[in-house]
């Protein structure tokens, strides 16, 4: 018997109705347990993510380790980088000292007005994985805003553990995440 060995996690290609159609199933079996789920999958899927990101990186940008690479190329090549993997187009700016943020209008795992809440968890963790391991620090994500529930853009915030949990915090208080940042 041939059995093939595998040493290293490996991305696999999911289509975005089997995204979809993940996210809807727990949805309806475990209810709001549906979020933190796919968010610890997402965190376990961005190691494999962020190692293909920089096998890439070293053949687009002969950069061989990911902090190599120039802060002015940063938001380039990670959309360049999803948009090849099917994920969507991106544009990463800053909003204040502390948060980054990363916007999508054709995000992969949104399905526009199915939901009324932003609903993708899986790419929250595995932005919150890669914006790690590309930093040092310790990051957490959250959407913001999302197609799924008829926004325009998918926007996830991009900041430490502390300060999305003020941030969420607030917004469960009736502010919007601008307020609760101070804008």
């Amino acid at each position: 018997m041939n059995e093939a060995v595998h040493t290293s996690d490996e991305c696999v290609t999911l289509g975005r109705r089997s995204l979809h159609q993940l996210r809807s199933a727990l949805e309806r079996s475990v209810g709001v347990q549906t979020a933190p789920l796919l968010q610890e999958a997402g965190f376990v899927s961005g190691e494999a993510l962020f190692d293909r990101f920089s096998l890439w990186l070293a053949d687009e940008y002969q950069i061989e380790d990911v902090r190599q690479l120039d802060a002015t190329f940063l938001e380039e090549a990670l959309s360049r980088f999803f948009a090849k993997s099917g994920w969507g187009v991106l544009t990463l700016n800053r909003l204040g000292e502390s948060v980054m943020m990363i916007d999508s209008p054709d995000w992969a795992e949104s399905n526009p007005g199915t939901a009324p809440y932003p609903s993708c968890h899986l790419s929250s963790g595995i932005f919150a994985d890669i914006f790690t391991r590309m930093s040092g620090g310790q990051f957490a994500a959250m959407e913001v805003e999302c197609r799924t529930r008829g926004d325009t853009r998918c926007r996830f915030l991009l900041a430490s553990p502390e300060t999305l949990t003020l941030v969420y915090e607030r917004m469960t208080h009736g502010l919007t995440y601008e307020q609760s940042l101070g804008r």
